[in-house]
């Protein structure tokens, strides 16, 4: 018994524990996109450090013993390849270039005092490098130096920078090291006027709660590196923040510092709040009622962080066992069946901002970060089994982090569900093309019903004010004539509206896009062509319609017609759809 008390825990390797300092110093941000591993057997030499790729793949190589401090400045310089864009396809092949790369990163690793130099990188470089450019004209017109420049984290003249192809998904490594600096700048501010106040060593819990998640809970440590907190005292008072709320596209942490927690119902109200952004509850509200999505979020939430024991949950939080194993939208029908019990328990820790802003570039790009942030926090979680998660966060950091399905997908599975392929049947009306070959022996040809396909039609509601884009009218009609063709549907109904209606009778679908008019300018009516086309004995009660409108348009009545809206990408209906929105891009 005392033999395994006193038998030694297995040492930690030294790059691991340089990896997690990295992660919490300067480069966190950039650090956090990137996940080391250990390199194949045969795939380094024994004296290599360290390369990295240019999809961002860091490899280690095991075998090789070194210190904290020189992994840590090993792994560094690795990091910064990518942070400074030194990936150029086009000179992945020249050593001048490489060289030159190798030359900045170790001036930026001199000069910041970053982690141990090995020995075989304690030398002067033969000339300042300024920039990867200047270094790189030097050397293409000294070339001999070029054996003296050797700072390579790998051996025998190799580089340590291999290129793999682009990046499949679009992470910015050099948006990330810039953020990272920035932060580290207003860290070392922040941490100067505090000690200017007197305040020493101290911490706000609601800080130390952050720092843990940066150093010790990967699923969540890129998304509280990438928030900025505002604890200010006014600012919270005036937005009416009793304890904590999010921003997601300010990326803004509020918390109230006269909030009375401890630190580990801090690391619970981090968490939730962290996961409202990582799973894009803002976003996912859509038309449901701002409030009680907000209750449904946190019950979920809260739910997943006991079952994850992340911290302790304060009293006051919302909980309820009974919708355990839901989804949000599950527990949302719940809420809204008892309204005035649920509304009066608002947390308001969600901050709704402008739905539009996702659709321009920066809103894209920050859309892009949560959803790449917490998929390889999970990959990463996963991989070092750091803790259990429960099945329906990882279902949905899954969803989430999957690209959504273009409208024009959508559109054809709508076609295929409303029209199924035509069955055809072999027939002696016609003959086969083959007939001619063989005269004396006659042969069927492949035909399908006649009536069959005239019955084949749907409507299209078009609307053609002047706010409706012409090149989205172009996208959706060009796809609609495309999957009509394909699917034997060459019969369509066509009524255009903005003030008024005008019928444009049945078309053949690839006249539809020649027919369009923008008339009047006025005001969306959509309601008089839909009744046009109810009270037409010519058009089939069963056929299908699609409405294209830009969302200005009011309640729709369609007698239980099966039908889907087109709408540009960012516009919403004043009213909950009963059929599926197709979003234009």
């Amino acid at each position: 018994m005392a033999e395994k008390q006193n038998r030694k825990q297995p040492e930690r390797p030294a790059y691991e524990t340089a990896w997690e300092k990295i992660r919490s110093g300067m480069l966190r941000d950039l650090a956090w996109s990137v996940y080391p591993q250990l390199g194949k057997p045969g795939q380094m030499a024994r004296d290599d450090w360290a390369c990295v790729t240019s999809q961002g793949e860091l490899v280690l190589n095991s075998a090789r013993s070194g210190t904290v401090g020189e992994w840590e400045y090993v792994l560094t310089h690795c990091l910064l390849h990518l942070g400074m864009d030194h990936f150029r396809r086009e000179r992945m092949d020249d050593p001048a270039w490489l060289t030159a790369c190798d030359l900045l990163v170790t001036d930026f690793l001199r000069s910041s005092h970053t982690g141990t130099l090995p020995p075989e990188f304690q030398r002067t470089p033969p000339f300042p490098a300024r920039s990867e450019e200047q270094a790189y004209s030097y050397l293409k017109e000294h070339p001999e130096l070029l054996a003296e420049c050797g700072f390579s984290t790998t051996t025998h003249g190799r580089p340590d920078m291999v290129w793999t192809g682009e990046l499949p998904h679009r992470t910015s490594f050099q948006k990330l090291f810039a953020q990272s600096l920035q932060n580290a700048i207003q860290d070392a501010l922040r941490s100067s006027s505090r000690l200017g106040e007197g305040m020493g060593r101290w911490r706000p819990d609601y800080l130390q709660a952050r720092d843990w998640f940066l150093s010790s809970y990967p699923l969540l440590g890129a998304l509280a590196s990438s928030f900025t907190i505002v604890d200010d005292r006014d600012t919270v008072r005036r937005m009416g923040i009793s304890v904590a709320a999010v921003n997601c596209q300010l990326r803004e942490l509020y918390l109230n510092p006269d909030c009375r927690l401890h630190l580990e119902g801090w690391k619970f109200i981090l968490a939730h709040e962290f996961l409202h952004a990582a799973l894009r509850h803002d976003v996912r509200c859509q038309d449901r009622d701002p409030v009680l999505w907000n209750v449904a979020c946190d019950f979920v939430v809260n739910d997943w962080l006991l079952e994850m024991n992340v911290g302790a949950m304060p009293d006051f939080a919302l909980h309820d066992p009974a919708f355990r194993g839901m989804s949000v939208e599950g527990v949302y029908d719940q809420v809204c069946q008892d309204v005035r019990f649920y509304t009066g328990r608002d947390p308001k820790d969600l901050l709704y901002g402008d739905e539009a802003w996702w659709d321009t570039l920066e809103g894209s790009e920050v859309d892009e970060y949560y959803r790449s942030a917490i998929y390889q926090g999970l990959e990463y979680h996963t991989r070092q089994g750091r803790g259990f998660l429960p099945a329906g966060l990882v279902e949905e950091i899954r969803a989430v982090s999957r690209p959504p399905i273009p409208w024009d997908v959508e559109l054809a599975r709508w076609f295929d569900e409303q029209f199924a392929p035509m069955e055809k049947h072999r027939s002696y009306a016609r003959l086969s093309r083959r007939q001619s070959a063989t005269p004396d022996i006659p042969r069927p040809a492949w035909r399908t019903e006649p009536d069959v396909e005239h019955q084949r039609i749907f409507g299209v509601v078009l609307d053609t004010s002047g706010s409706m884009d012409r090149q989205l009218l172009a996208a959706a009609l060009g796809s609609i004539a495309s999957y009509s063709q394909a699917r034997d549907v060459h019969h369509v109904r066509v009524v255009f509206c903005d003030a008024a209606p005008y019928d444009q009778g049945v078309l053949h679908p690839e006249d539809i896009a020649g027919a369009v008019q923008v008339r009047g300018r006025g005001g969306t009516k959509l309601q008089p062509g839909i009744d046009l086309l109810e009270h037409d004995p010519a058009f089939p009660k069963d056929a299908p319609l699609l409405i294209i409108t830009d969302g200005a348009c009011d309640r729709l009545q369609l007698h239980g017609r099966e039908h889907a809206y087109l709408i540009p990408w960012g516009n919403r209906l004043p009213f909950p759809p009963r059929g599926p929105v197709f979003k234009l891009r």
